[in-house]
């Protein structure tokens, strides 16, 4: 028995089941009445390392992310263990994938172990019907939600996020202005990140002087080879480009991988930039310039902003962090 069939038999959240045992006072009557009802039918006893040992903490936090294959997503859970093991804090980590009944079903699973606080890494949490993030809003009534390079505007929500917008802005306008005039774009989702750098690229265009042209703007999957795929697939259909803008590193591989089939030379005929200046992008020859999201210091500021909300001090709901281009062999500005 456990707090899972306690919120199916009530007919309540797990969240809510979870304010009940902690004697939050935002919980109506009848609810709490349900809901103790409910244990007593089923005979369950909250577990005393669940209940922090009578001390309301059990000094562990949960981790969310959606891949932890992927390399910004990998190093950021290592800078986040690091953070809360510095400051006495454990972690609890689930991948979970990018469905939306995953990322519930998991987070509950982490609301059920009684962390203190849940840190989602990247930007993918969000959704884009304000349905579908109720979920994180109803539990940041008890319990902190940090988000790591995604936002969402509710009490008891704490962002720490690269601006991703002027990062690739700058990027693109370097390149506009240097002579490209074909600039294409592969991206790889539209989550809160991805719609910032998309609308950066766009934003450069045309400031630019350069028209948006829907025909050089691609969604790709996160992969190399499909990115090489997509960019042969294209010229061959004719499409003519002069530099390619990722929005991740991975992709721009699959970029310069394209450029090495077609024997074009890079930067010359063909610029490339990546994005996350990961591992990837020092593993192709050329090496690959890429836009650094300074994913450590989001992820340190993310644990120091939730230190902060633990201490009762007055911290931001958002904190913006500056990318830096880190110019390496495919660009010739």
């Amino acid at each position: 028995m456990n707090i899972y069939d306690v919120s199916e038999r009530a007919g309540v959240s797990i969240a809510t089941v979870s304010r009940v045992l902690n004697g939050n006072p935002n919980v109506s009557e009848k609810t709490r009445s349900r809901v103790m009802e409910v244990m007593n039918e089923l005979g369950y006893t909250p577990n005393v390392f669940a209940r922090g040992l009578g001390l309301n903490t059990m000094r562990t936090i949960g981790i969310m992310c959606s891949d932890s294959s992927d390399p910004y997503l990998a190093n950021a859970i290592y800078y986040l263990e690091r953070e809360l093991r510095a400051n006495g804090y454990d972690s609890i980590l689930c991948c979970t994938g990018t469905s939306l009944e995953n990322k519930r079903q998991y987070f509950d699973l982490l609301l059920s172990k009684r962390v203190d606080a849940v840190i989602l890494a990247g930007s993918k949490f969000i959704e884009m019907e304000e349905k579908d993030n109720a979920y994180l809003i109803d539990a940041a009534r008890d319990l902190p939600i940090m988000l790591v390079n995604g936002f969402l505007d509710a009490p008891g929500i704490y962002s720490t996020v690269c601006d991703d917008h002027s990062a690739i802005y700058h990027a693109a306008a370097r390149l506009i202005a240097s002579g490209r005039k074909r600039i294409l774009y592969l991206y790889t989702s539209r989550s809160y990140s991805g719609t910032n750098k998309l609308q950066g690229y766009k934003d450069a265009l045309r400031d630019g002087g350069l028209p948006i042209r829907p025909e050089l703007i691609h969604q790709c999957a996160k992969d190399l080879h499909a990115a090489r795929s997509l960019l042969l697939s294209l010229a061959a259909e004719g499409l003519e480009f002069d530099a390619v803008m990722t929005s991740d590193d991975s992709l721009a591989v699959g970029a310069v991988k394209y450029a090495h089939a077609r024997n074009i030379s890079i930067p010359e005929e063909l610029a490339i930039i990546g994005y996350n200046n990961s591992m990837l992008s020092y593993c192709t020859d050329p090496e690959i310039s890429s836009i650094d999201t300074k994913v450590e210091e989001l992820c340190i500021t993310t644990v120091k902003t939730l230190m902060g909300v633990f201490g009762g001090g007055d911290v931001p709901g958002k904190t913006t962090i500056a990318a830096d281009f880190i110019q390496k062999q495919t660009t010739n500005f």
